[in-house]
C-alpha cells in the first residue's frame, strides 16, 4: 500500500533527563507522519472536518526498540495497512540515520460524521484518491 516517509530533528524539550526522547513524543512523530501521508496524498484533516468528518484515533500500539536523543535525525515511514473503510489504518517505522530501527507502531483511526457523531465509511474523494 502507499508509503511516505519524512525526516524529523528530535528538538531539546522532547527529550527526558537522561537526553533519549521522552515515550509519548513518539506518538507526535506517529501523527506528524500520518498527516504529511494525507498531505501528499491531497487531503488535509482541516479539508475533511470543513467537510463535516473528524478521524480521531481509537487504537494505538508502540514498540520501542532503541531510543532517539536530542538532535537526532529520526526517519518516520508511514504505510497505509489496508484500503479504508470505516476505519483508515497505517503502520509506521522510525529508524535513525543509521537505518537502526527504533520504534515500530500502527494506529486505527475512524471515520466520524460530525452531524451525528457516529461512524461513516471513508470519504468517497479519499477512495478516489487512492485509486487514482
Amino acid at each position: 500500500m502507499k508509503i511516505d516517509e519524512i525526516q524529523i530533528r528530535v528538538r531539546y524539550g522532547e527529550t527526558d533527563q537522561m537526553g533519549v526522547v521522552y515515550h509519548g513524543n513518539y506518538a507526535l512523530y506517529l501523527e506528524m507522519g500520518r498527516v504529511e501521508w494525507l498531505r501528499k496524498l491531497g487531503v488535509s484533516y482541516k479539508m475533511m472536518e470543513e467537510s463535516g468528518i473528524m478521524l480521531p484515533v481509537v487504537s494505538l500500539n508502540i514498540n520501542y526498540k532503541k531510543s532517539a536523543g536530542y538532535d537526532d535525525v529520526i526517519n518516520v515511514k508511514t504505510q497505509l495497512k489496508k484500503n479504508p473503510t470505516i476505519k483508515i489504518e497505517f503502520e509506521y517505522e522510525i529508524t535513525n540515520k543509521k537505518g537502526e530501527i527504533l520504534t515500530t507502531a500502527s494506529t486505527i483511526l475512524v471515520f466520524i460524521d460530525m452531524k451525528t457523531n457516529k461512524p461513516t465509511k471513508a470519504p468517497q474523494y479519499l477512495l478516489d484518491l487512492l485509486a487514482g
